[in-house]
C-alpha cells in the first residue's frame, strides 16, 4: 500500500492521478497507523511552512513521520519541511535533512516563484537511476533547500541549490515529478521499487 499524506496543501490530486497511471491506488490519509502501515508514503506538496507544521503537530505526525521506517518520498513543500528549517515565516521543521530552506533573492530580476522547467546537475542515487544529466523537469517554488552533502541532485536558478535530498529511507524531491512528463513518471517509478 501507498500512503499520501493528507496535511493542509494542495496539489495532492495530481499525485494520485501520477500513481494512478502507474497501477497504484494509493489512499490519502493523516492517520498514523495507517501510515506506518504503508509499504510507501509520498508526502506531496504546495503550500505555506508554518500552517503545514502546526496541521502535523497538531496530530502529532511529526513524531509519526520522524519514525517511518519504509521509503518516503517527499515532493516540492515535502521536501522543505523535511529540512531543519525555513525561512518561510520562520519555521521550524522536522529536521530529517541537515539543510535550511530560503528564499530566492531574485538575483539578475529573475523571477520568484521559479515556475517551469529546469535542469538537473548531477543526479545521483536511487531516484535518479535511468536519468541523465541535464534532464528537465517541473518546478514551482519561492523557497529552496540550500546545497547539501544530502543533496542526490542539483539545479541552478540564480544560485545553485538542492533539487533532491536523501538521508536513510527519506527521499526528496524540489520539482513535480507527477508534473514532469515521462521522466518524473520515471523517477516515481524508481521511488516504488525502492
Amino acid at each position: 500500500m501507498v500512503a499520501v499524506l493528507k496535511y493542509n496543501a494542495g496539489n495532492v490530486q495530481s499525485v494520485l492521478f501520477a500513481l494512478e497511471r502507474l497501477g497504484v491506488q494509493a489512499v490519502w490519509t493523516d492517520d498514523p497507523d495507517t501510515l506506518q502501515a504503508a509499504d510507501k508514503v509520498i508526502f506531496p506538496g504546495q503550500g505555506e511552512a508554518a500552517s503545514a507544521m502546526q496541521y502535523l503537530r497538531e496530530r502529532g505526525l511529526d513524531s509519526v513521520i520522524r519514525s517511518l521506517q519504509q521509503p518516503v518520498l517527499g515532493i516540492c513543500i515535502g521536501l522543505q519541511l523535511f529540512c531543519r528549517h525555513s525561512e518561510e515565516n520562520d519555521t521550524d521543521c522536522l529536521g530529517i535533512f541537515d539543510a535550511t530552506v530560503r528564499k530566492f533573492s531574485g538575483i539578475g530580476g529573475l523571477k520568484v516563484p521559479q515556475m517551469g522547467w529546469n535542469q538537473l546537475i548531477s543526479p545521483r542515487g536511487p531516484l535518479f537511476v535511468g536519468v541523465p544529466e541535464g534532464s528537465f523537469v517541473y518546478f514551482v517554488h519561492s523557497y529552496y533547500a540550500e546545497e547539501s552533502e544530502q543533496a542526490t541532485v542539483l539545479t541552478e536558478y540564480g544560485e545553485r541549490f538542492s533539487a533532491g535530498l536523501q538521508h536513510n529511507n527519506f527521499h526528496a524531491v524540489q520539482f513535480h515529478p507527477e508534473k514532469s512528463g515521462p521522466l518524473g513518471q520515471k523517477i516515481l517509478q524508481n521511488f516504488l521499487n525502492l
